[in-house]
């Protein structure tokens, strides 16, 4: 489909002023019958998915769910997450947006520091949520929600059967529900008026902390439809009805949530929902959906190059190809952007840069441009300075420092954590809010930005944020570990991987067996994209003269071992 470019300079339309719900209910308004939501082939037009979401809602004010209230979402990308999200918007209360496969204990923290009184999640992690319910604070009753109800038959059949019937048996507890019950449990339950509030929290995400506490970033409705519109503008074509976008990238996260699922939906284009990633499936939903637009993190990227799959294959409907979440290397985007035009798609990789304080992507590389190493321009609204870190002593073009950002989507603060917005958020002379976002970088005489490192020490490993000092500090408590250091090493596929070096105690044998000991500890403490890929037992590990592990020596020993492999 040949889709009309966006005229260059366009202004974006000013940011609608109202809740997250109410810019889905408008554009179910405009086009009722347009598809909204593709999951596995079942179709959910604009009318529909906005039933649904006022059944649901009604489901949660029957059961005692009132505005200000937080319920956790535990879900990958499927209907029910998302009919959850909004109908939880549509009341007033909030959804706390969590990964389905957090560990046992992060989901119990999650529950307690954010007071959930429910919690939704698919049943193949019942069990799971059960136990993190148990030793929570909260009591939170259970929603279970199955993917087979969403499925087109026979895919909903064949499911149940081939893959699914050990979950049936879930829940176990009568006080915990199924989705499908629930959604339409509400009849008769009236709907509270919600009016818009730009100070209101619409959504929690999270961001892992340097101590190795979550923090829990509040979003509000206007961070959200600001966003829609930026990215509207930036898109390159128009992002509206006939346009389609592959949402690969997790609801829990701002990438996924911000751009794969509100800004699509508030502009009346579909999402075509992608629960799992491996490279095989997402290429043949690439090849089989022709979508106008995918995005993803540069792990995705470099998968996609190596599946056979589109050789001969023409990839013409792709209109705009974005990458986010961790640096994209000049590498990978040459050969990513000679991949597309041997395939037939006039466009270049698009990198962008952005933090969940401020929802998503806030710097995007222009359509028709790019420059080595940058990550392009602000999008609309979004204002960059370069400081020197920590003041707001501006610096010349050129010159290094720390990117602070102003602008519409940036964060309410962190939840709970005064100190941390004190850091963060802070006004300068002329009362504009900036967030100082710890990293370092410059900006050249075009307005181009350049990221080049992190003040603080932090590993992004397939697009997540990951803080040494929270594995260490798990990893210390194994009952074999004297002391730990860990650092993140170049992967061809994660752009990092993370190394754990171990000083073990007197009396443990540096073996297959306290190795696995160690990883067994860690599942029940981190996330999987947390656990150490590798782990290197050392007799001693480097120290600075003030006796701390200087972490750079060992960084720097992985680089002359790479180097030399």
């Amino acid at each position: 489909m040949k889709l009309p470019p966006i005229v260059p300079g366009a202004r974006v339309e000013a940011y609608p002023e109202t809740t997250m719900f109410g810019a889905i209910e408008a554009a179910a308004k405009r086009l009722p019958d347009a598809p909204a939501l593709d999951f596995m082939g079942k179709i959910t037009t604009y009318k529909t998915f906005v039933e649904r979401i006022e059944n649901a809602a009604r489901a949660f004010v029957k059961y005692g769910i009132k505005k200000g209230d937080r319920v956790t979402i535990c879900m990958p990308n499927t209907p029910q997450g998302l009919i959850c999200l909004y109908a939880l918007n549509r009341i007033g209360a909030v959804a706390n947006m969590v990964h389905p496969l957090s560990s046992q204990k992060n989901i119990t923290f999650y529950l307690d520091y954010s007071e959930s009184k429910m919690i939704l999640t698919l049943d193949q992690f019942y069990e799971k949520v059960r136990k993190a319910v148990d030793e929570s604070e909260t009591n939170a009753t259970i929603l279970t929600a199955r993917i087979q109800n969403e499925l087109p038959f026979p895919k909903s059949v064949l499911y149940k059967y081939a893959k699914n019937r050990q979950n049936l048996k879930f829940p176990t507890k009568e006080t915990d529900l199924v989705w499908a019950d629930f959604e339409n449990s509400g009849a008769g339950a009236e709907l509270p008026a919600v009016e818009f509030d730009k100070t209101r929290t619409a959504v929690i995400l999270y961001s892992g902390g340097t101590s190795g506490t979550p923090k829990g970033i509040m979003l509000s409705d206007f961070n959200f439809n600001a966003l829609g519109c930026q990215v509207a503008e930036i898109a390159g074509c128009r992002l509206d009805y006939g346009t389609k976008f592959l949402s690969v990238m997790p609801i829990f996260h701002g990438f996924g949530l911000g751009i794969g699922i509100h800004t699509v939906l508030q502009n009346n284009a579909l999402s075509i929902l992608i629960p799992q990633f491996t490279k095989e499936s997402y290429a043949k939903a690439v090849l089989k959906n022709k979508p106008n637009f995918i995005a993803g993190v540069p792990t995705l990227y470099e998968a996609l190059l190596k599946v056979d799959i589109f050789n001969g294959k023409d990839l013409s409907f792709l209109v705009g190809v974005f990458s986010g979440g961790d640096s994209l290397s000049p590498e990978l985007k040459k050969r990513a952007d000679a991949f597309l035009k041997e395939h037939g798609a006039n466009v270049q990789i698009r990198e962008g840069y952005g933090l969940t304080e401020c929802v998503t992507c806030s710097c995007v590389t222009p359509v028709d441009r790019s420059k080595e190493r940058s990550i392009g321009l602000p999008v609309r609204d979004m204002v960059y300075k370069v400081v020197e870190p920590g003041t707001f002593n501006e610096l010349p073009r050129g010159e290094m420092g720390e990117l602070i950002i102003s602008g519409p989507t940036l964060m309410l603060g962190y939840m709970k954590a005064p100190e941390e917005n004190a850091k963060t958020l802070r006004t300068d002379e002329n009362g504009v809010t900036w967030m100082f976002s710890g990293d370092m970088g410059y900006i050249d005489e075009e307005g181009f930005v350049y990221f080049k490192q992190r003040i603080k020490r932090m590993i992004v490993t397939s697009g997540y944020n990951v803080y040494p000092t929270h594995i260490e500090n798990i990893l210390d408590k194994h009952e074999a570990v004297d002391y730990s250091c860990v650092i993140g090493v170049k992967d061809d596929y994660r752009m990092q991987k993370i190394r754990a070096y171990i000083v073990l105690k007197p009396g443990f044998e540096k073996g297959e067996e306290t190795k696995q000991s160690i990883l067994n500890h860690c599942k029940l403490y981190l996330d999987a994209y947390e656990k150490p890929r590798e782990i290197i037992f050392k007799d001693e590990l480097p120290k600075t003269l003030v006796g701390k592990v200087a972490y750079h020596s060992l960084e720097e020993e992985a680089e002359k071992e790479m180097a030399t492999a």
